[in-house]
């Protein structure tokens, strides 16, 4: 059974989603970055795996569900951090971002009797999902990051190692206000939803 990862920053004002602000002030921005983690974690804990580990700059709080094992990410650049994830599970591993709240434990339920690595695509360019049957650093490593290539770039490195690729759905990360209403239409029951919708509520028309 597959080791399921998720790699996060602890949702603090001014350190993450900074695309956000504005329109959003910097703690509401922190709030959505936790609803979307939060949102993300409850879909991973509904997932079958052997494993479900967060890899996190900062430190937990009551948005981390049980059952998850919590490990630091390693210094450096993304692609470091990323390779470090994986570098230290055996595998076969799933490894996706605090980004896309819209993800559902169906997606994450992968079988690698078939293929060796799974990539989700994500409409920036760059990926939202990594799965290796065998993790290896090396696969990650100089892998150039937050760049519109960044996902040809690692697939084609997965491809160029002999590796049979599943693809897995495109989906949309939350960088942006309008990504953040995108992403929120698809899943209007989540709680990533329910907060936007309240940080874009009116004045004075907000319930508290």
């Amino acid at each position: 059974m597959t080791t399921l990862l998720v790699i996060a920053k602890e949702p603090r004002p001014g350190r993450v989603k900074t695309r956000l602000t504005p329109p959003f002030s910097p703690a509401q921005a922190a709030a959505l970055a936790e609803a979307s983690l939060a949102d993300t974690l409850d879909a991973v804990a509904a997932a079958p795996a052997a494993r479900r580990v967060l890899v996190l700059d900062g430190a937990p709080g009551p948005w981390l569900p049980p059952g998850f094992d919590v490990v630091p990410q390693c210094g450096g650049g993304l692609d470091e951090r990323l390779a470090d994830a994986f570098a230290h599970c055996p595998g076969p591993a799933l490894l996706i971002g605090m980004d896309t709240p819209q993800v559902t434990p169906a997606l994450l339920t992968v079988d690698f009797a078939e293929c060796d690595a799974y990539f989700g695509g994500a409409e920036d360019g760059g990926f939202w999902a990594l799965g290796l049957a065998d993790p290896d650093p090396v696969l990650l490593r100089g892998v150039p990051m937050s760049t519109p290539e960044t996902g040809a770039v690692q697939r084609q490195r997965l491809v160029g190692a002999g590796l049979r690729v599943c693809d897995l759905p495109r989906l949309r990360d939350v960088d942006t206000a309008a990504d953040a209403a995108a992403v929120a239409a698809l899943v209007p029951h989540g709680r990533f939803a329910a907060l936007l919708s309240r940080c874009t509520a009116p004045s004075g028309t907000e319930h508290r």
